[in-house]
């Protein structure tokens, strides 16, 4: 008999379950999505994806090729060549994530002047009456 795991997490799962969480800081740090989302197309040597993504310096892009690579999102291919080239791709995981970016994207655009205004009203911004 073969088991198959349910698609759907336990209510309570992302409050517990570590897996969960692990997915959540994959998602939450400032360039993971970003740089999964710039591979989509397909391999990319990091000068053509610094300036696909912009505002990226070398370094942070090298770590974070780096880390998602170490969690199996990302593959990277060095090639003996002079001067060396090394390209980045999506593994069949990283691919996976693009979905659930999209529809966070695509969330964060119908909500963006929504999240905008409350950061300003917070903040003291031109919608607060209050003083």
């Amino acid at each position: 008999m073969t088991h198959h795991r349910s698609d759907r997490a336990p209510q309570d799962a992302f409050l517990a379950d570590c897996r969960a969480r692990l997915a959540f800081d994959l998602i939450g740090n400032t360039w993971n999505a970003v740089v999964v989302w710039a591979l989509r197309e397909g391999p990319s040597r990091p000068v053509a994806l610094r300036t696909r993504i912009g505002g990226i310096s070398a370094k942070v892009l090298t770590e974070t090729l780096r880390r998602l690579e170490h969690h199996g999102l990302v593959a990277r291919h060095a090639y003996r060549e002079a001067p060396p080239r090394v390209e980045y791709e999506l593994t069949e995981l990283g691919r996976s994530l693009l979905e659930p970016i999209d529809a966070f994207g695509r969330w964060a655009f119908r909500h963006g002047d929504e999240i905008a205004a409350a950061q300003e009203r917070a903040e003291g911004g031109p919608w607060d009456d209050a003083v």
